[in-house]
């Protein structure tokens, strides 16, 4: 199937094969939305469940999307809302602690290497070292291209704020690169 249009889901109608539509965007989607989980969580099973949840959040609200964004947009941004709920929780931040100290001395798994191929090993390492609110921006505007207006928007913050941001995480990721 090609990609999808821009505003395609704000035609769907009641009745129409939902199920279809959705094996589309998991098809067209799916990989750089779990991508993204897992930039934010930093965990490859937090990121399967968060991307599970994303799309079944997806099926209900089908019928819902108005168009005032990209699909991608609006995936990325129901996406982000399943982390940091995610992230919050307090039961998540007990488990991921205990499994940072369970496998710290594992090998990576494969779902990790095939992420790190796709940009140096040594750029990732240290964006995945920032600050949750910095990673954001860095992975939104240089792994998704996105401008500093459409993080705004999906961010809901000003563009001032976004700049800012993006400008901090620079110099912070110059600083982690350079030791």
């Amino acid at each position: 199937m090609g990609r999808l249009e821009t505003h395609y889901l704000q035609y769907l109608v009641d009745g129409y094969d939902k199920d279809a539509a959705l094996e589309q965007l998991m098809n067209e989607y799916g990989s750089d939305l779990w991508r993204f989980a897992y930039f934010l969580t930093k965990n490859a099973h937090s990121a399967d469940d968060i991307v599970q949840e994303a799309f079944m959040a997806v099926y209900e609200r089908m019928y819902s999307f108005r168009g005032e964004s990209t699909i991608r947009s609006w995936l990325l941004a129901i996406t982000r809302n399943k982390c940091y709920s995610h992230l919050k929780s307090a039961f998540i931040r007990k488990v991921t602690l205990m499994d940072r100290i369970d496998t710290e001395n594992k090998a990576p798994s494969a779902e990790t290497e095939l992420l790190f191929r796709e940009q140096s090993r040594q750029l990732w390492e240290a964006v995945l070292c920032l600050p949750l609110k910095f990673r954001e921006i860095v992975i939104f505007e240089y792994h998704y291209g996105f401008t500093i207006k459409e993080i705004a928007a999906l961010l809901q913050l000003s563009e001032g704020t976004v700049k800012s941001r993006s400008h901090r995480a620079k110099s912070k990721l110059s600083r982690l690169l350079a030791e």
